[in-house]
């Protein structure tokens, strides 16, 4: 994941520092493939993920695998927890886009906190012909998108 300069500055890389709750759901759920807190829609190309986030909300750890982008649709204000132990906080305008690329083997596995006063809402699109097999998703979840 490429760190702005405002997230390089912010950015911690000590997961002894983590809360000891923290590190029990990294371990438990390093492998979850909701990259979202709602599948909006899914096809046999992408898969259209929603984060809805209150202030003080998370979502939390899933791990990327695929090829996606995800746009700000609201401004805001968040910290994820990622696996390297870094813990980065984060500075969102509504509209702003990133793309992430994984080539075969590499992903990424973070949580999210809307540290922010307001509601802080993402789209994510993840393309599901990438280098890397999609991780499977609850039935449950798959099938409220169709």
């Amino acid at each position: 994941m490429a760190l702005t300069m405002k997230e390089k500055a912010l950015a911690r890389t000590d997961r002894a520092a983590w809360p000891p709750s923290v590190t029990r759901e990294f371990q438990q759920r390093q492998f979850n493939g909701c990259v979202g807190s709602r599948l909006l829609s899914q096809d046999d190309r992408v898969r259209v993920w929603e984060i809805r986030l209150r202030p003080g909300e998370r979502i939390g750890f899933h791990r990327h695998v695929l090829d996606y982008f995800w746009t700000a649709v609201t401004p805001g204000r968040a910290r994820s927890h990622l696996q390297d132990g870094s813990t980065v906080e984060g500075e969102y305008e509504a509209g702003e886009t990133r793309h992430e690329r994984y080539g075969p083997g590499e992903f990424k596995v973070h949580d999210l906190e809307n540290i922010g006063s307001q509601e802080l809402v993402f789209t994510t699109v993840e393309f599901l012909n990438s280098a890397n097999k999609p991780l499977e998703i609850p039935e449950a979840i798959a099938t409220a998108a169709e």
